[in-house]
């Protein structure tokens, strides 16, 4: 057996290098870099938006946020994100929360193919474009960590949701079936799916948004999540628990109940 073969994974710690967090302009993202710098990381942001992310290194002790401007739909774009942040930084990424994504309501009288195609691009694409970036190291090194951002939504259909949910499904179906393969490399894979959050995208909403909580206890609930090492790490647990439950009834039961209780019927 070659070195490393067969590690059991674990959650990585700031000593064994950088944490990196996409979509960390604004957010879970942004939120969550402080959190983890809080912990003890060094943590490198990347958005499009570098104004902003040089606003985030600006509220962190110095050196401890290292921004990474990128758009994640762009792969050599991410992909040299990750070499030059890893050079600046002086270690590799032990830690890379793939956060990146855009929510843009829809319905089927208002399809739009130009916002279905934008956030496939940028939920799926984007999140593949950082694994590809990150995840062949980890594996060549058996070590590390990668947490993939989905949703709640993603559990199974609703409403005002035809792309969103399609792009966090398929993020939450990516998350299992790299599990199979990463459990032998060393690498740990958590699956992220909160609830509603307040943030720039769900300010956006105009219908109700149930168990809602502050960005700040999705970063604390995110950051604990990733140090115990779960697989799914979803919160709030009221609200999941009503949405696990949905996702096991019949559709006879399903499309009356959830049209019933937002309306669409």
């Amino acid at each position: 057996m070659a070195e490393g073969e067969g590690r059991q994974p674990r959650p990585a710690r700031p000593e064994d290098g950088l944490a990196w967090i996409t979509g960390a302009s604004s957010g879970i993202g942004r939120q969550l870099a402080l959190e983890l710098v809080r912990r003890g990381w060094t943590v490198a942001v990347t958005a499009r938006r570098a104004e902003e992310l040089a606003r985030l290194a600006a509220e962190a002790p110095a050196g401890r946020i290292l921004p990474a401007p990128a758009d994640v739909t762009e792969p050599e774009a991410v992909a040299q994100a990750v070499r030059e942040v890893e050079t600046r930084g002086g270690r590799p990424i032990a830690l890379a929360v793939l956060n990146a994504g855009t929510y843009l309501p829809d319905s089927a009288e208002g399809f739009d193919l130009a916002a279905f195609t934008l956030q496939v691009k940028v939920n799926v694409l984007g999140t593949a474009n950082a694994l590809a970036a990150v995840m062949p190291a980890m594996i060549a090194r058996r070590g590390g960590q990668v947490a993939i951002v989905s949703s709640v939504a993603g559990y199974r259909g609703l409403p005002r949701a035809i792309a969103y949910g399609a792009t966090k499904a398929a993020l939450i179906a990516m998350s299992e079936s790299l599990k199979f393969d990463l459990d032998r490399t060393g690498v740990m894979i958590n699956l992220v799916n909160p609830g509603f959050v307040k943030t720039p995208l769900t300010d956006k909403n105009d219908f109700p948004m149930p168990f809602l909580i502050p960005v700040e206890r999705a970063a604390e609930r995110i950051a604990d999540g990733l140090a115990r090492g779960r697989f799914e790490i979803a919160f709030p647990w009221r609200f999941v628990a009503i949405l696990k439950t949905l996702r096991v009834l019949p559709y006879a039961l399903y499309f009356p109940l959830v049209g019933l209780t937002t309306g669409r019927r």
